[in-house]
Order: structure tokens, then sequence, then C-alpha cells
């Protein structure tokens, strides 16, 4: 009973040319994590044996000559493309995109303190590739141009394979479509291309075409099904790419404290004595995509969802359902306390819990109120970031339809289409401190983690996670890393002499390692198994990268 497991998020950036019009975004993308790297990460591979991006959660594999080219992140590169963080984490070129893939950690606001310093990190690589190009590079936290193109900011949680991957889809999908109330992070626009001229929850929203599916960047589905745990054999990892790219810190610890606990609801129910089956028959929505546009699109917060059943829901009671299913089990599993409050067993679980009642309380607050009302709301806008914006951009829509009166009642729908609040928008989601509007509203927000605390977690990596080794073998000998990935790690031999000239390549085929007899390769699926507590004596005992991975082999088989 526990928001507690294995977490990570993945933020694909936007990235452009300040004063340009044209650029070659997959060139900036190449020089931004390029100058990511330092001297004990910038010959390292990724080792790429371990992924398996057609194995399908439904029981199927696709054939590999029927997927398109973007699903095959397996394929060797011909550049070196990736970087490890000192945080453990991972930099990337994903197609267009440079990104940041956070390390491993086991709680959302840790999570989430690990995301916002993949913030500094890109900032940081940003600054570091306009000084080495002398072009001004820019990023920025969004998933769309509003022109039709969209990105990802994704999540992952490990979670016991023996729940059936159906349950699984059924109340994730009705998750999804319905936190956006909370946890979108707002957009001006509407439909993929913006053909309407308005605001939405979502900026993911309009760029879902499918309920379920393997592919992540075209036909996007609510339900991602690729299976790859990154894990042991006990564990599938739920691969997620319907959410927004969040820059408040309220709605991102909701959006993965909220999802966490769904989880355990899936893994504890049989336990309880709960019939998920029966739940899910009861809210099952009628068309899950159209759902997911029509929340997005809703202001109002109160249309009625058809169900599968020939019901009706609003997306706040199909979540005040959700979090009561949470609650019953729980009650059910370890009872309750003196106020009927289930015995949560530890401090982030009770603060999701209490987070999300708050959340439920102030969408119905939003929910209730006028829009002369809603830009009033500053303690429910400091909590939900697509509030917040609304406000600043219906202040700037009051102002043009009133010709620079801010009081103005005018209808302000035609100022919805002036660009200067697609201006705002793209300026909301700018890195750079000194362009973000962001950062200039963001003490008027709730947070969960000081500055000082996101900037420590851009250089250490977690304690509590094999994270923590990745981080350090590369710090402590970083040349002597010759590929590293989520589930493995591989060094060589510096007192290696001698042998042929075979070579091994670890997904980079432009370059080679060296010879594979003087390599030697850690299985670190486990991502409990290689903590701090239980890795660092016998790396201060290490001469080498070699010996530590050997002596941490031995302590495994023991």
């Amino acid at each position: 009973m526990t928001v507690k497991r294995v977490m990570g998020t993945e933020t694909e950036y936007a990235v452009s040319l300040r004063g340009s019009g044209r650029y070659n975004p997959v060139q900036l993308s190449f020089d931004v994590v390029g100058a990511a790297a330092d001297g004990h990460s910038s010959t390292i591979r990724w080792d790429y044996r371990q992924e398996d991006p057609v194995n399908d959660a439904r029981g199927t594999r696709l054939e590999r000559a029927a997927a398109r080219p973007e699903m095959l992140t397996d394929a060797p590169q011909l550049n070196i493309t990736n970087v490890i963080a000192p945080n453990g984490g991972r930099v990337y070129v994903d197609h267009a995109h440079p990104e940041y893939s956070a390390p491993e950690t086991l709680d959302p606001f840790e999570a989430v303190r690990y995301d916002h310093a993949g913030d500094l990190i890109m900032q940081a690589a940003a600054e570091c590739a306009a000084k080495q190009t002398g072009t001004p590079i820019v990023l920025h936290r969004n998933n769309v141009d509003g022109k039709g193109s969209c990105w990802g900011t994704h999540e992952n949680y490990m979670m016991q394979r023996s729940v059936p991957f159906d349950q699984v889809a059924r109340l994730m999908t009705l998750h999804f479509v319905t936190r956006q109330i909370y946890a979108g992070s707002g957009r001006v626009g509407i439909g993929e291309h913006s053909e309407q001229a308005g605001f939405q929850l979502s900026q993911r929203a309009d760029y879902i075409h499918a309920r379920i599916g393997l592919q992540t960047t075209f036909e996007r589905p609510i339900i991602n099904t690729r299976d790859e745990s990154h894990s042991t054999e006990s564990y599938r990892r739920l691969h997620v790419i319907v959410g927004d790219a969040n820059r408040m810190q309220v709605p991102q610890v909701l959006k993965l404290g909220t999802t966490s606990m769904l989880l355990w609801l899936l893994e504890h129910a049989d336990e309880a004595g709960f019939d998920m089956n029966e739940f899910l028959n009861g809210l099952d929505l009628a068309d899950p995509v159209e759902a997911m546009h029509v929340v997005s699109h809703d202001l109002s917060l109160a249309a009625e969802l058809p169900l599968a059943n020939g019901g009706q829901a609003t997306a706040w009671l199909i979540q005040l359902k959700l979090r009561q299913a949470v609650y019953q089990v729980a009650a059910l599993l370890d009872g309750t306390d003196t106020k009927g409050e289930p015995a949560w067993p530890d401090k982030p679980t009770m603060s999701v819990m209490a987070m999300w009642g708050q959340a439920l309380a102030d969408v119905a607050a939003i929910r209730h109120a006028d829009d002369d009302a809603r830009i009033g709301l500053a303690a429910e806008a400091s909590r939900i970031e697509w509030l917040l914006k609304w406000q600043l951009l219906e202040k700037m829509c009051r102002k043009i339809a009133g010709g620079g009166n801010a009081g103005a009642t005018q209808d302000t729908r035609l100022a919805w289409q002036d660009p200067r609040l697609q201006v705002i928008d793209l300026a909301w989601a700018a890195l750079d401190p000194r362009t973000s509007v962001f950062a200039k509203v963001e003490p008027q927000t709730e947070r969960v983690t000081r500055n000082e605390d996101i900037a420590c977690a851009a250089d250490e990596p977690p304690t509590d996670t094999r994270a923590w080794l990745r981080g350090e073998l590369v710090r402590t000998f970083g040349e002597e890393v010759a590929a590293v990935s989520w589930s493995r790690l591989t060094v060589r031999d510096p007192r290696f002499e001698g042998g042929d000239d075979s070579v091994e390549f670890y997904g980079n085929a432009s370059r080679t390692t060296a010879d594979p007899a003087r390599l030697f390769s850690l299985d670190i699926s486990d991502p409990l198994a290689f903590t701090k507590s239980r890795c660092e004596q016998k790396l201060r005992e290490s001469k080498h990268a070699i010996d530590l991975l050997k002596a941490l082999a031995i302590g495994k088989e023991g």
C-alpha cells in the first residue's frame, strides 16, 4: 500500500535557432547532446543489445520488416548520440530532439526532482553548444509547435507482470483520459494544426488517435504496449506517452503519484477481494479517444463522457471513483486510523493521496466559477498549471478585446486568434529563465522540492537504485567504461595486453570498442540491487572499473 515503486521520466525538448526561421533541428540536437558530454562520458556508447522495441505486451511481436524505421530504437547509430549524465540519467538524440531520460527513482517526489534536474543539464548543454558553434541554440520544454508536430514527455513505471495486461489497459485508459483536468499544462489552439482558436487543458491530447498500440510517433495510442522492462522477468515497464511536459511541480507529482497508486491497486485488488473487472465494467468509456479530446477541449469541466454500459460520467467523477477504489482496497488490506483514513505506510504515499484529494477539490472550485471568478483563483492556480496559464492568457485577451483596458468585459473569443497568445504560450515553455514566462510566475506556484535540491540532483545520482552505480562508475572510471544501458554495464581491462583485432559494437556503428577479450559486463537488471549502500565500499576498494564489476558479480552470485 505505497506509492513507492521504480519510476522515471523522459523529456524531449524542442530545439531551435534564435532569430532564424531556417535551421537543421537534427544537427542542433547533435550539438546539444555533444556539449552535454565531459571527459568522463564522451567515449561511452549506449548498449542497445537489451532493447526490444517490437515486443508487444499483448503477447505478440511485430515483424521488424513491418515496423516503421523510427520504431526500431535498438538499431545501431552512425554517430555517438548518447551521453551518460553525472546523475546516472541519459542524454541523447531522439529523431529531431535532444532528450533527457532521468535516472531510476523510487517515489514521485524524487522523480520530479530528477526530472527538473534534466532542465538544468539540458540548458547548460545548450549554452555550451551555442558557445562552441557560435549559434544561439534555444530549448523549450513543451510538446507541440501548433503546426502539426508533436513530441513526447514519457513516464515509466515498474509493475508486477502477474497483473493481466487487459486490466492494466482498461484502468489506465480511464486514468489517462481524465487526469488531464489537474495534470494538463495548457495549450493555445484546438486541433493538431491549431485549426480553431481557443485554449485547451492538454498539449498532447489532440495528437492521440488510437486506444492501444505499439507505436509512439504515428497514430499515437492512449496505451502503449511496448514490452521492454529493463528489469527482471517478474516485472513489466508501463511506458506512458500521453502526458504533458509540465513546468509546475504539483501537477507532475500528481501525474506520477496517482498513476503509481492505481498500479498498486491493480497489483493488490485480488488480495483484498476487490473485483477489478466489475469495477471497470461500470466505468469503461464508450470511445476513449474521443473522450481524450473532449476532456481537453472542455474548459467547463462538465462534459458528460459516454460509457460503454450506456451511462455517462464526467472526468471529475471518474477520478473521484478511482481515488475511492484505492481508499477501499487500502482500508481492506491494512485497516484505518481513528479518523477512518487508511494507514498509509510512508510520507510520500500520504502526501500523494492528500494532493489527489486537493486536486479534485480544486477542479470542483474551478468548474463552479465563471471566467471572471476563475481569474482570481490564486490558490487553485498555484497547483493546476493549465489554469495558471489560462489566467495569464485570458487577461491578455481582455486587453486585446478592450483596446488595452484590462478590465474589459467584451467578448474575447476573437482575441484568442491573436498570434501574441501563441508567443506567450511558447515563452512559457522556454528553458532559459531569462526569456521564460513561466520563470516569472513560478513564485506563485506551490513547490515540492527546492532549487538547491534540484541542482544537487543534476550532479548526484539517486542513492537507492542502480542509477547510483551507473553514475558513480562513469564518474570514477569513465575512460574504462565501454558501454552502458539501463540494465547492463560493460568495462575494459586497462591492464590487458595482446589479443587479435576483433571488435564488438555497442550500438554505434561508426566506432569500435576494445578487443572483446578485455571486456567485462555486469547484468544490473534488478533496479534495487546496486544501490549506494551495497556498492560504495567495493567502489572504494577497486583500482579499476573491471575490479569493481567483478567484485559486484561475485557478490551477486553469493
